[in-house]
């Protein structure tokens, strides 16, 4: 008897959904505007599919005990995706470590990096 081994990607039923609502996004708006206009559309977008969303939430970054830092997630879907949104030319290492950065911080394990530049990029990051 032979196991195959599992392909399924962690969250992939709302990771698939929360990228579609980005391109749709996307497609409507366009390219040029501020990081906090496609946040903005984006809770309207998910929520409209029927995912909750919290916006700028607080992620404290510990060190030996202690509070020393505190970020914002741009979203956070369903408790369980933090999205970070950007609005440049591409996505550079620097978007993906923060993102990865966020994710330690956290107990969520799983992030999209969205990318509203000229050209919609997305990236998938798992901390575990």
């Amino acid at each position: 008897m032979r196991i195959k081994p599992d392909k399924t990607l962690l969250d992939e039923a709302l990771t698939e959904k929360v990228i579609g609502v980005f391109f749709e996004v996307y497609n409507e708006l366009g390219y040029g505007f501020l990081e906090n206009v496609y946040e903005k559309a984006m809770s309207v977008a998910l929520r409209d599919v029927g995912l909750q969303v919290s916006s700028q939430v607080p992620i404290n970054v510990h060190f030996r005990g202690t509070v020393i830092g505190e970020y914002r997630a741009d979203l956070v879907v369903e408790n369980r995706l933090i999205l970070e949104l950007k609005a440049v030319s591409e996505i550079t290492s620097v978007h993906e470590t923060q993102l990865v950065n966020y994710l330690k911080a956290t107990q969520i394990p799983l992030g999209l990096l969205l990318n509203f530049g000229p050209k919609p990029g997305f990236k998938r990051k798992i901390f575990t």
